[in-house]
Protein backbone atom coordinates (compact mmCIF):
# COMPACT_ATOMS: atom_id res chain seq x y z
CA UNK A 1 0.00 0.00 0.00
CA UNK A 2 1.57 3.64 -0.50
CA UNK A 3 0.71 6.35 2.27
CA UNK A 4 -0.29 9.67 0.26
CA UNK A 5 -1.88 11.41 3.68
CA UNK A 6 -0.39 15.19 3.83
CA UNK A 7 2.06 14.64 6.68
CA UNK A 8 4.26 11.97 5.38
CA UNK A 9 2.84 10.80 2.26
CA UNK A 10 5.16 9.89 -0.78
CA UNK A 11 2.61 11.03 -3.06
CA UNK A 12 2.79 14.05 -5.66
CA UNK A 13 0.06 16.32 -4.74
CA UNK A 14 -0.46 19.62 -7.06
CA UNK A 15 -2.75 22.27 -6.53
CA UNK A 16 -4.52 22.88 -9.53
CA UNK A 17 -4.30 25.94 -11.21
CA UNK A 18 -6.96 26.58 -13.50
CA UNK A 19 -9.56 26.17 -10.09
CA UNK A 20 -11.52 28.98 -8.13
CA UNK A 21 -9.21 28.50 -4.81
CA UNK A 22 -6.68 26.52 -3.46
CA UNK A 23 -6.93 23.68 -0.47
CA UNK A 24 -4.98 24.53 2.74
CA UNK A 25 -3.67 22.56 5.41
CA UNK A 26 -5.50 22.18 8.66
CA UNK A 27 -4.03 21.41 11.64
CA UNK A 28 -5.36 17.76 12.82
CA UNK A 29 -7.45 18.09 16.58
CA UNK A 30 -5.17 15.40 18.45
CA UNK A 31 -1.77 17.52 16.90
CA UNK A 32 -0.35 14.87 15.33
CA UNK A 33 0.36 16.52 11.27
CA UNK A 34 -2.35 18.27 9.09
CA UNK A 35 -4.74 17.47 6.78
CA UNK A 36 -6.04 19.47 3.85
CA UNK A 37 -9.65 21.76 4.10
CA UNK A 38 -11.58 24.27 2.25
CA UNK A 39 -13.43 26.53 4.82
CA UNK A 40 -16.68 26.61 3.81
CA UNK A 41 -16.67 30.79 3.48
CA UNK A 42 -13.95 30.55 0.90
CA UNK A 43 -14.90 31.89 -2.63
CA UNK A 44 -18.37 32.26 -4.47
CA UNK A 45 -21.28 29.92 -4.76
CA UNK A 46 -20.65 27.00 -7.00
CA UNK A 47 -16.72 27.99 -7.15
CA UNK A 48 -14.70 24.62 -7.27
CA UNK A 49 -10.89 24.09 -5.39
CA UNK A 50 -9.23 20.87 -6.90
CA UNK A 51 -6.19 19.02 -5.33
CA UNK A 52 -4.68 16.38 -7.57
CA UNK A 53 -2.87 13.66 -6.95
CA UNK A 54 -0.63 12.42 -9.96
CA UNK A 55 0.17 8.56 -9.38
CA UNK A 56 2.99 6.97 -11.41
CA UNK A 57 3.92 3.35 -11.55
CA UNK A 58 0.48 1.57 -11.75
CA UNK A 59 0.36 -1.58 -13.66
CA UNK A 60 -1.89 -1.72 -16.65
CA UNK A 61 -5.20 -4.46 -15.90
CA UNK A 62 -4.81 -4.07 -12.11
CA UNK A 63 -7.26 -3.08 -9.33
CA UNK A 64 -6.23 -0.76 -6.86
CA UNK A 65 -7.82 0.86 -3.56
CA UNK A 66 -7.95 4.32 -3.38
CA UNK A 67 -9.37 4.54 0.53
CA UNK A 68 -9.40 8.31 2.23
CA UNK A 69 -10.86 10.15 5.09
CA UNK A 70 -13.19 13.22 4.69
CA UNK A 71 -15.30 15.24 6.38
CA UNK A 72 -18.17 17.34 5.27
CA UNK A 73 -18.99 20.06 8.43
CA UNK A 74 -21.59 22.55 8.43
CA UNK A 75 -24.66 23.43 6.87
CA UNK A 76 -24.45 23.74 3.21
CA UNK A 77 -21.53 23.63 3.32
CA UNK A 78 -20.71 22.87 -0.13
CA UNK A 79 -19.80 18.89 -2.15
CA UNK A 80 -17.02 17.11 -2.10
CA UNK A 81 -16.05 14.50 -5.43
CA UNK A 82 -13.36 12.80 -6.40
CA UNK A 83 -12.72 12.01 -10.26
CA UNK A 84 -9.91 9.95 -11.91
CA UNK A 85 -8.13 11.25 -15.20
CA UNK A 86 -9.63 9.08 -17.75
CA UNK A 87 -12.90 9.33 -16.81
CA UNK A 88 -12.66 13.22 -16.35
CA UNK A 89 -16.83 13.95 -17.12
CA UNK A 90 -18.74 12.30 -14.07
CA UNK A 91 -17.11 11.95 -10.70
CA UNK A 92 -16.38 8.83 -9.55
CA UNK A 93 -17.45 9.43 -5.64
CA UNK A 94 -19.17 12.13 -4.21
CA UNK A 95 -20.94 13.53 -1.00
CA UNK A 96 -22.79 16.85 -0.67
CA UNK A 97 -23.46 17.17 3.10
CA UNK A 98 -22.48 15.57 6.20
CA UNK A 99 -24.75 14.59 9.01
CA UNK A 100 -22.25 15.81 11.35
CA UNK A 101 -18.77 16.88 12.25
CA UNK A 102 -17.54 13.33 11.98
CA UNK A 103 -14.58 11.92 10.29
CA UNK A 104 -15.89 9.01 7.74
CA UNK A 105 -14.17 6.95 5.14
CA UNK A 106 -14.21 6.95 1.54
CA UNK A 107 -13.50 3.94 -1.10
CA UNK A 108 -13.05 3.92 -4.42
CA UNK A 109 -12.59 0.89 -6.87
CA UNK A 110 -9.71 1.96 -9.05
CA UNK A 111 -9.19 -0.79 -12.02
CA UNK A 112 -6.73 -0.10 -14.63
CA UNK A 113 -7.03 -0.84 -17.77
CA UNK A 114 -5.12 -0.97 -20.86
CA UNK A 115 -5.28 3.27 -20.37
CA UNK A 116 -3.91 3.53 -16.79
CA UNK A 117 -5.34 6.44 -14.44
CA UNK A 118 -2.82 8.83 -13.91
CA UNK A 119 -4.21 10.95 -11.47
CA UNK A 120 -6.84 11.42 -8.84
CA UNK A 121 -8.92 15.08 -8.14
CA UNK A 122 -10.14 15.78 -5.25
CA UNK A 123 -12.58 18.41 -5.90
CA UNK A 124 -14.43 21.16 -3.45
CA UNK A 125 -17.26 22.66 -4.63
CA UNK A 126 -18.62 25.72 -2.31
CA UNK A 127 -22.07 25.72 -0.78
CA UNK A 128 -23.88 28.48 0.70
CA UNK A 129 -23.17 27.80 3.85
CA UNK A 130 -20.70 30.57 6.06
CA UNK A 131 -19.50 28.06 8.55
CA UNK A 132 -17.63 24.20 8.79
CA UNK A 133 -15.05 22.99 5.88
CA UNK A 134 -15.01 20.12 4.10
CA UNK A 135 -11.61 18.41 4.74
CA UNK A 136 -9.88 14.87 3.16
CA UNK A 137 -6.99 13.33 5.13
CA UNK A 138 -5.53 9.75 5.13
CA UNK A 139 -5.35 9.02 1.43
CA UNK A 140 -4.25 5.41 1.20
CA UNK A 141 -3.71 3.30 -2.43
CA UNK A 142 -3.61 -0.29 -2.15
CA UNK A 143 -3.31 -2.58 -5.00
CA UNK A 144 -6.49 -5.17 -5.32
CA UNK A 145 -10.05 -4.69 -4.51
CA UNK A 146 -11.17 -2.77 -1.88
CA UNK A 147 -11.91 -4.56 1.32
CA UNK A 148 -15.05 -4.83 2.40
CA UNK A 149 -15.83 -3.03 6.03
Amino acid sequence: SVDCSFSRGVCDWKQDADDDFDWNPADRDRGDGYYMAVPAFVGHKNDKGRLNLLLTDLRPKSSYCLIFSYRLAGEKVGKLRVFLANKKSAPVWEENKGKDEKWRTGKIEIFQGAETTNSVTFESERGKGKTGEIGVDNVILISGPCPED
